[in-house]
């Protein structure tokens, strides 16, 4: 799927992702009632690594008088089990396809939109996106892209820009450090998947078994599965090409002494484009102080704070005349490359994620 723009996301989507029901299994959707700017405790925020600035938490606590607990997971998985497990967790990060499984599962709350002000700054194309038609249950955090991040100096500056710098182990055997993929089935899985001609999203039995000896194959090459530290790796030279976001990748590979050694491509036969959501499960005991957390980062300035230090794309329309030039123009040259959105495929994904642990065993 070639992805022009935003809202083709939702066009993309629209014939892949069911409609949900209003009602959730964990709880009375409507029963939380808060007021604008309401807490009720601290906040445990659980959210992918490297992906809040820190000063946005320390003026959140310092404006409204609580603590916000920050933990991380490397993956939607990682994250869905502890919620299932009853983990007590007020806000979460959860990407597009995941939202959907956790609203069919009744593991998110129905959010009161009367307690988020700034809802009116979020882009139309993001308040009904097809994992969540009504927008009832999640606001979008930021979105990008996962790709590759190539270390020049190892690799050259002559390659293809393709799913073989990491799976080929005839290239790989060359590269010093060898090279590192997420922990993550469906982006790992999904990957392989598109170096073997398929989509991501491919539910046949016989094509994702491919895809898992593709990972095996390439074990040989693959120095780490990672995806906490994998871009740190990269500008390190500790791997010739990492596998990982779009924004931690620029941001480490900026921050290096000699950012012309580093590059981050989309290869060629396809990449995933993502949209991250704020959600908050029905086991928080915090509801209240996560929809003023979430309020806070719909501000207009916050916003652009939080995309300016992340280097995301930003689903907050306010927020444009306060970002960076470069990450607005990095941004709209990503949403004309051949990208895919990851959509939940139901039953099928204990598939995605047995292979994956076999393939990495």
């Amino acid at each position: 799927m070639t992805t022009k723009r935003i809202a083709a996301i939702a066009m993309a989507l629209l014939a892949l992702v069911a409609a949900c029901g209003d009602d959730n299994a964990g709880g009375d959707p409507t029963a939380i009632d808060c007021a604008p700017g309401e807490t009720d405790g601290n906040l445990n925020f659980y959210n992918w690594s490297e992906y809040m600035d820190p000063d946005l938490i320390a003026a959140f606590e310092s404006q409204y008088g609580v603590d916000v607990i920050e933990s991380y997971y490397e993956s939607n998985e990682a994250m869905l089990s502890q919620i299932q497990a009853g983990v007590a967790y007020d806000l979460i990060v959860p990407s597009d396809y995941m939202v959907k499984i956790m609203i069919d599962e009744g593991l998110a709350i129905k959010l009161d939109k009367d307690a988020l002000t700034n809802y009116g700054n979020l882009a139309e194309e993001f308040r009904t996106q097809p994992y969540d038609p009504n927008g009832d249950y999640s606001v979008a955090y930021q979105y990008g892209t996962t790709g590759l991040g190539v270390n020049l100096e190892l690799v050259g500056d002559a390659f293809v820009p393709s799913w073989a710098l990491v799976f080929d182990p005839d290239l790989t055997a060359n590269f010093a450090g060898g090279v590192s993929l997420l922990n993550d089935p469906r982006e790992t899985m999904g990957a392989a998947l598109e170096y073997l001609g398929y989509s991501l999203n491919d539910t046949t039995l016989e094509h994702l078994e491919e895809a898992a000896q593709v990972i095996k194959d390439a074990r040989p090459g693959i120095a780490t599965f990672d995806s906490d530290q994998y871009d740190e790796n990269l500008a390190n030279g500790e791997v010739a090409v990492a596998h990982g976001y779009s924004g931690n990748m620029i941001v480490a590979i900026g921050e290096t002494e000699n950012p012309d050694n580093f590059t981050y491509v989309l290869p060629e036969e396809g990449a995933t484009l993502w949209i991250d959501n704020m959600v908050i499960p029905t086991i928080s005991t915090a509801p209240c102080t996560a929809h003023t957390f979430i309020d806070f980062l719909l501000d207009a300035e916050n916003g652009a704070q939080l995309t300016n230090w992340n280097y995301y794309g930003s689903p907050n329309a306010a927020s444009t005349p306060f970002l960076d030039q470069e990450v607005v123009d990095f941004y709209a040259a990503t949403l004309e490359a051949d990208t895919e959105v990851i959509t939940d495929t139901g039953d099928y994904e204990i598939n995605f994620t047995d292979l994956f642990a076999e393939a990495k065993s």
